[in-house]
């Protein structure tokens, strides 16, 4: 094992001790022993200079590339089908019991979208494939996405400025419905359209919607640009990110976007659901104590180590968060449209369910997802995207016992796109090594081994975002 995963292992065997035997105020106490040792074994070990740096093959990270998209593709259209059944029982909006299990293959249930009739994706809830002769579409959880790394490629940059965001924008979405936006992202569309930049688009007093889930489902993939780097990936997502959120939903979009950048240096000799569960404490970290983001997180983790089932953890956040309105979560107070079901937070500590008890498992990962209620697409997409990626294209297909068709319609939700909307995740995949390329040589101080066909990112340009 190099040092940098040997790091990155000790890093979550640690963090699982500190999450369960230690007190919170002896955090940082604990954190300046743990840096002092490390730096004490650094120091005495004389290993030679390759075990200074990690590398990546090329050819696994294209594979997983195409991994992230299909698993992706697989969880958005699967949570499609259960997409704004279940958001409780507040207000005009009122939609009975909550998913459970019990209902996965059972009859799908109509949402407040069409209170009228089932989804017509499936008649029941189940996994939404699509055969090598089928195509998947591109949803709202996949094309702004795909949309950045189209600009980030054409316009050969790490970072995206505001003018470039917003001509993007202009010239890939539809100013006319069916366009696709909604809430934070339609609002940040129209001010763009009215001269306005980013993150201007996004700040609170210009866009009301600041606080929604937007930003959590278009930026994710900014991480696996940076690998093993989440303070280079943040940067690079603080704009996009920024577009059309602020505060506690930026918070969120950077939790996930970090998970992303960590996923290519998790130690693989861990389980999935290990590996995970420790690139999630360390995006926590990040997430401020005072913040309802961060205490979502403590209290879904709790309610998860104290082995009650899924279903029960679900339910007592929509109790805690939206009956109760505990630790400072007030969107019921503030009387919206399905009492905030599209809000950051919510769907927040519900992706954390999904994660925790989904245990590394895609596919019970992604019926989780799906059962667990709110825009149900969105923590679904997230998650099969991260471990679509960690598995690879091959990995995803084997989980499901069958090829899956591997082409993508952009131009079922956008425009102006090249070959008329049509492309393929192995294409896309190639669009996102070049870009991943220039990220590890300009802002990773990393290099190509032709030879060999390897990215080599010196383990000092990685080892601070683990700490």
């Amino acid at each position: 094992m190099n040092k940098s995963v040997l790091f990155v292992a000790n890093t979550h065997s640690i963090e699982d001790l500190y999450m369960v035997n230690f007190n919170p105020m002896y955090k940082h106490f604990f954190y300046l022993i743990l840096l002092w040792l490390l730096t004490l074994l650094n120091l005495s070990c004389n290993a030679p200079q390759e075990s200074e740096q990690i590398t990546i093959s090329r050819e696994a990270y294209h594979d997983k590339l195409q991994g992230f998209w299909l698993g992706q593709s697989i969880a958005n259209w699967t949570g499609l089908v259960t997409e704004m059944d279940k958001i409780g029982n507040i207000g005009e909006l009122r939609t009975g019991p909550f998913y459970t299990r019990e209902d996965w293959g059972q009859p799908d249930q109509p949402s407040i979208f069409n209170p009228d009739a089932p989804s017509d994706l499936s008649p029941t809830i189940d996994f939404v494939l699509r055969d090598t002769s089928e195509v998947w579409g591109a949803d709202d959880d996949t094309d702004i996405e795909y949309m950045y790394q189209h600009l980030l490629y054409t316009d050969k940059t790490a970072m995206l400025t505001p003018e470039q965001i917003r001509d993007g924008w202009l010239k890939h979405i539809r100013k006319e419905e069916e366009n696709f936006l909604w809430v934070s992202n339609q609002r940040a569309f129209d001010l763009m359209g009215q001269g306005m930049l980013p993150p201007e688009t996004g700040k609170p007093e210009n866009n009301e919607h600041y606080d929604m889930i937007d930003a959590q489902l278009t930026t994710e993939i900014f991480g696996l640009f940076a690998p093993g780097q989440p303070e280079v990936a943040r940067r690079m997502a603080y704009l996009p990110i920024r577009t059309v959120a602020e505060k506690e939903a930026a918070e969120i979009a950077e939790f996930y976007v970090t998970m992303y950048a960590l996923a290519p240096v998790a130690d693989t000799t861990l389980s999935m659901g290990q590996r995970l569960k420790g690139m999630a404490r360390v995006a926590r970290n990040l997430l401020p104590d005072t913040s309802y983001t961060a205490k979502m997180y403590d209290y879904v983790y709790e309610k998860y180590t104290s082995g009650i089932p899924w279903e029960q953890t679900r339910d007592s956040i929509y109790q805690r968060y939206q009956v109760q309105q505990m630790d400072g979560y007030d969107i019921t107070s503030r009387n919206l449209y399905c009492n905030g079901c599209f809000a950051g937070g919510i769907n927040f500590a519900s992706s954390l369910v999904s994660l925790f008890y989904g245990e590394g498992d895609l596919k019970e990962t992604i019926k989780i997802g799906t059962l667990a209620g709110w825009d149900s697409d969105n923590p679904t997409a997230t998650w099969g995207g991260l471990i679509g990626f960690m598995l690879g294209k091959e990995g995803v297909e084997a989980a499901f016992g069958r090829t899956l068709s591997n082409k993508f319609h952009i131009h079922r939700t956008r425009q102006n796109f090249p070959n008329d909307g049509m492309d393929t995740f192995d294409q896309m995949a190639d669009k996102g090594m070049s870009i991943t390329e220039r990220v590890v040589i300009e802002h990773l101080n990393g290099k190509v081994d032709e030879e060999r066909d390897l990215w080599i990112i010196p383990v000092n340009s990685i080892s601070t975002t683990q700490k």
